[in-house]
């Protein structure tokens, strides 16, 4: 079996150590001495780029599988259990997710030590996007059509789920505080249960900078998301999170992955994320370069169309969610580095450069061209 020399997407785009190690082979050997159905492993085939967790592709004697590794402080085995409950649930409506994998014991999350493990069938067809950096534009305008209209193919199979909110902040993509009618005091009601966070914004005027992070969109918006039916959604719909049946322009998608941002929330907070994730080159901000894809950002909307409904007002009330969507996770962001990794550089960044920076980008020229394309869809 063999253990790299890994490294992982960073923050600018580039390549840098993991926060995480790489899972190794004797690590591997012990999680999968609870599951004796896949056998052992034979060798570890790929290690996953993505930065905030550590995870790989393993072929053991009856199956090749993908293991996930959490550091408990992120993911709790009950915490992780959410995620999977809400994949049961998708894929007993019909939803194209690889099953998550219980152990001996019945157990879809294996806490070991400070990891907490889950194990994955292996995703059907091509993970064409698996090198792709999140927040990378989507280049292809019949795949954005074709992930819109799985987008809402999820959401009619969400309907008729109703657990709790999800126990945790860090690393999810949550709206309370955008759909706040004060969301700076709902978020200094959280500080108390959430000591990382309120740890950083001592350091911060955070009450100022949030209140021009908010203006003048939440204003505008507040009273119509409150108004939104509650529906379970992915929450980081990027291409990379989606395999295909092939590399060609009319592929389909053949595996839908990763739950671990999912929350409830409503189904537009999940379609404006997926035109934050795809349609915005968000790392060549300082190039130049235009980074709005308005022909991405309408091939979602029209994809999604296909499969579900969406009137003038939802459209209306699209656009003007687009520049708060990210406000919640780029807090959780915040407190993951500051909290978790300790890392003050990588915390900054969240909040300067995601927080503040994505919010102030929709005040610029490209940012109002986007949001007046997704309205002229109404």
């Amino acid at each position: 079996m063999n253990d790299p020399t890994h490294l992982a997407h960073g923050l600018a785009g580039d390549n840098t150590p993991p926060d995480w190690p790489p899972l190794t082979a004797l690590e591997v050997d012990t999680l999968l001495r609870g599951y004796p159905a896949l056998d052992t492993a034979t060798r570890i085939d790929w290690h996953s780029p993505r930065p905030l967790s550590a995870a790989c592709l393993v072929e053991t004697g009856h199956a090749t599988v993908f293991i996930k590794r959490h550091h408990h402080s992120v993911r709790s085995a009950a915490t992780l259990s959410e995620e999977h409950r809400l994949i049961a649930h998708l894929r007993g409506n019909g939803m194209p997710i690889p099953a998550v994998l219980s152990d001996a014991r019945g157990q879809t999350a294996v806490a070991l030590g400070d990891w907490t493990y889950e194990v994955h069938e292996r995703a059907a067809g091509i993970d064409l996007y698996r090198e792709a950096i999140s927040w990378s534009p989507l280049p292809n305008r019949e795949h954005a059509r074709s992930a819109g209209r799985m987008l809402a193919a999820l959401h009619d199979a969400a309907e008729g789920y109703h657990a709790s909110q999800r126990d945790t902040h860090i690393l999810v993509a949550r709206s309370e505080l955008i759909s706040s009618p004060d969301p700076i005091a709902a978020l200094q009601t959280q500080l108390p249960a959430r000591p990382g966070l309120a740890d950083y914004l001592q350091g911060r005027d955070w009450p100022t900078d949030l209140a021009a992070v908010l203006a003048p969109w939440h204003t505008a918006t507040q009273s119509r998301l409150a108004l939104q039916r509650r529906l379970w959604t992915h929450g980081d719909w990027h291409v990379s999170n989606l395999c295909w049946s092939d590399d060609s322009a009319n592929a389909h998608i053949s595996a839908v992955l990763d739950f671990g941002l999912a929350a409830a929330n409503c189904a537009l907070f999940d379609l404006a994320t997926a035109i934050e994730r795809n349609a915005i080159a968000w790392l060549a901000l300082d190039t130049g370069i235009d980074a709005a894809h308005l022909d991405i950002a309408r091939a979602l909307i029209e994809g999604y169309r296909q499969q579900r409904p969406l009137d003038a007002a939802d459209i209306h009330l699209l656009a003007d969610l687009l520049p708060l969507v990210h406000v919640d996770f780029a807090l959780s962001e915040v407190e993951y580095f500051h909290a978790v990794t300790h890392s003050r550089a990588h915390a900054d960044i969240a909040y300067d450069t995601f927080l503040r920076g994505h919010a102030a980008w929709f005040h610029t020229p490209s940012g109002h061209a986007l949001l007046q394309a997704i309205r002229d869809c109404a």
